[in-house]
């Protein structure tokens, strides 16, 4: 382990990296179920007819494909970032699927495999970015103020996940094809309706009860203090251990004051992964007929889109999270960075071979770094655990997504601590960093507010007379968002 991962000349310990590990599974293994939910429309295809055994491909796609990529994390760059398929981008795959059966009149299932082309292509083209170091050097153009912003600024994006969507309550009924039940905001809902009658009729009209609603609620902080209390005592493991703590609290409330067994889907679990039906509807499965139907306007413009956003969203979380661990130097960059480029190009064509979209480095890697991960031997523990899941992942869906949330929210407020980097008596530093603390919460895309950040900042340097203190790069890069922003859909 010792040669492997060179432990101890990060600072940790094999004790400290499976922690890690284990921790970062746990706030990101809600990806799972979500991504094959989000990408085959919850199981309905395009309505005419059920995909299940498409889900179940995509199910075990999600498993394969990340771990592949974290493998790669682990032994080529030895840094501790876990990698799964990208949120948003697998939204928009969703839609570019649905757009193809209208446009071409084929099945979802073919859609679906004409929309692997895609991801193919832009994982082609970034292991060949990544291997000539181009990514490396789109990294090092990114103004040092920018760099700084980012990290806070995820903390921002951390903060409303662990504060909305990913506190509430999302119910899938109906096995692993069921349909959406409901799904709440804790700050719109809870805090921010004012009165119990108003919280109450917030939650019926998102189909579930009020009872639910405040046991998420405090579920969400027992887990946040739990953590807060014992990281001041210096506690190894405070994260995991507060997320396996809420997690026994929203257990017993839901056995005592809802009636419900919070084990009982465990009963009618199946533990055989279903590899026949990825062998039968995405292993190698491209369809480049249908891809070519859809034109090359519409081909070209949606690589195009993919590719930004994907090389963005992972620039953004490998600095902003190194930042926080102090695995950056002065001018802010992190030594290997080609090589943990190299894992998420590698990660999106297993993707694309095994059958799902885009695969990225997940901000959910900051728990696992706030709890000591420092190495490779981190996202290998993980990677190993999201294989596993292949064969338990019902028993890992039992963890709630309010514990998750607790973790989330804990290490987004350290995330903020970065803005003491930041230059506040120099403006073209503040104002674009500003607009990334409000952009990436709100689009919930960190390629996109770095995007924004870099065409203010140069805008600025533009018009304040400073146009030369800008990189070539620079430039381009801010002409490629404004391409993408106003012409691109």
């Amino acid at each position: 382990m010792e040669k492997l991962f060179q432990l101890k000349k990060n600072g940790t310990s094999v004790r400290t990296e499976l922690i890690a590990g284990l921790t970062t599974f746990m706030t990101m293994a809600y990806i799972i179920a979500l991504n094959p939910n989000l990408l085959t429309n919850f199981g309905a295809g395009d309505g005419s007819a059920p995909v299940p055994k498409l889900w179940n491909a995509v199910f075990l796609a999600t498993c394969i494909a990340s771990a592949i990529g974290m493998f790669v994390m682990a032994f080529v760059a030895n840094k501790p970032f876990a990698m799964a398929p990208g949120m948003g981008l697998n939204s928009f795959f969703a839609v570019v699927v649905g757009n193809i059966v209208g446009l071409t009149g084929m099945t979802y299932v073919e859609s679906f495999q004409a929309a692997l082309c895609i991801i193919l292509i832009e994982g082609v083209i970034f292991l060949v970015l990544s291997v000539l170091n181009i990514r490396d050097k789109i990294v090092k153009a990114i103004p040092l103020g920018i760099r700084m912003g980012i990290a806070p600024a995820i903390g921002m994006m951390l903060l409303n996940i662990g504060l909305g969507s990913n506190a509430g309550i999302m119910g899938f009924t109906g096995g692993q094809c069921g349909n959406e039940s409901a799904t709440f905001y804790v700050m719109r809902d809870f805090f921010g309706a004012l009165t119990p009658s108003a919280a109450a009729n917030n939650m019926a009209s998102a189909g579930a009860s009020y009872e639910t609603m405040v046991l998420t609620v405090v579920t969400m902080f027992v887990g946040l203090f739990i953590i807060l209390i014992l990281d001041h005592k210096k506690v190894k493991g405070s994260v995991l251990i507060g997320m396996l703590s809420a997690s026994v609290v929203y257990w017993a409330g839901e056995a005592i004051f809802l009636g419900v067994n919070p084990f009982a889907s465990l009963a009618d679990a199946s533990f055989v992964p279903p590899f026949q039906d990825m062998a039968e509807t995405t292993l190698f499965k491209f369809n480049f007929k249908g891809f070519i139907e859809m034109g090359w306007v519409t081909v070209i413009s949606l690589v195009i889109t993919f590719c930004i956003i994907d090389m963005f969203d992972t620039i953004g979380t490998l600095v902003g999270t190194a930042s926080r661990a102090g695995m950056v130097d002065k001018q802010g960059n992190m030594p290997k960075m080609k090589e943990a480029l190299l894992a998420d190009a590698v990660g999106t064509v297993a993707g694309a071979v095994t059958g799902t979209s885009t695969v990225t480095t997940f901000v959910e890697s900051a728990s696992g770094v706030e709890a000591g991960g420092r190495t490779g031997l981190t996202a290998l523990t993980t990677g190993i655990l999201f294989l596993a899941c292949m064969f338990i992942a019902p028993v890992a869906a039992l963890i709630p997504a309010a514990a998750t949330s607790a973790a989330l929210i804990y290490v987004g407020i350290l995330m903020l601590g970065g803005l003491k980097n930041v230059d506040f008596k120099d403006m073209s530093q503040l104002v674009p960093v500003a607009i990334m603390l409000i952009a990436m919460p709100i689009s919930g895309s960190i390629g996109h507010a770095i995007g924004l950040g870099l065409i203010v900042y140069t805008v600025m340097k533009v018009f304040t007379g400073k146009a030369k203190e800008v990189s070539v790069l620079t430039y381009v890069i801010s002409l490629l968002f404004l391409v993408k922003f106003f012409l691109v859909a």
